[in-house]
């Protein structure tokens, strides 16, 4: 251990996130390389395995790597994603033909891709149906997505929309809804958005959130609820998306005016 941390005072936890980080800001453990193992950091620093599980929880509370079960402890790959809230929803992006999603991963300059992992009828529960105005257990189309950034896993989203709407859109019902994605269709079908409403928490991701986004144990999340409201002053869409938190940067542009 570098004289430095061995003689800084620090309990020795600290002095290994220390000698760690270090090691990560000069890339010695460059973006994606695996951390050593609990083993290997005990027998260089003299700690016992709490001391070094320590330094691990340090390292993944400052966002610096990430824990996958059973295949160690990594250094992470990328920058967070800026998610630009007034801008993703613009009408521009629908009609020249950009999802919300990738509009936000062009202007963050990474690669965006999607996995589509249901689409159907659903009866709607208890908090959905009160957000569409629709009776409780009603069927509700539902559209559950996993979106990935250069290949990683960031987000999974979940739409439901009115059935009495989604029955007469055919393009919904389909994995990919076409350009623009599901908003520019109600748009074409005469639903032209007026509002929507975005409430953000952060929480500590479930066991099912933890898989799907492979994170480590008791990483937290942002879930971001939105509902799209239309002229007509209707609900058409309620969307419940869950991201993990490191990985985004919300901005929110508040006009001061009356």
């Amino acid at each position: 251990m570098p004289t430095s941390s061995r003689d800084s005072g620090k309990p020795k936890y600290l002095q290994i996130a220390d000698d760690l980080v270090q090691q990560i800001k000069e890339k010695i453990l460059a973006p994606g390389d695996q951390v050593p193992s609990e083993a290997d950091l005990m027998k260089k620093y003299a700690a016992s395995q709490g001391t070094v599980r320590k330094a691990f929880a340090e390292l993944r509370a400052t966002g610096l790597i990430e824990t996958r079960h059973g295949k160690g402890s990594y250094v992470k790959r990328r920058p967070p994603v800026s998610r630009k809230s007034s801008d993703r929803f613009r009408r521009s992006h629908r009609t020249a033909g950009k999802a919300a999603y990738l509009a936000e991963a062009e202007q963050a300059g990474s690669t965006p891709s999607v996995s589509v992992l249901y689409v159907g009828p659903i009866e709607a529960p208890e908090e959905i149906a009160k957000r569409l105005s629709v009776p409780v257990g009603e069927k509700v189309l539902a559209r559950r997505r996993l979106y990935f950034s250069d290949g990683t896993p960031t987000e999974e989203a979940t739409s439901y929309l009115p059935w009495d709407i989604a029955k007469d859109i055919p393009e919904l019902f389909e994995e990919n809804p076409g350009g623009g994605g599901i908003y520019a269709r109600l748009e074409e079908h005469g639903h032209t958005l007026k509002e929507l409403t975005e409430t953000v928490r952060v929480r500590l991701a479930t066991k099912q959130e933890v898989a799907a986004l492979s994170l480590s144990p008791g990483s937290p999340i942002i879930h971001l609820t939105r509902n799209a409201e239309s002229e007509a002053g209707r609900v058409v869409e309620v969307c419940d998306t869950f991201m993990a938190a490191d990985q985004f940067v919300l901005e929110y542009r508040i006009p001061a005016g009356d």
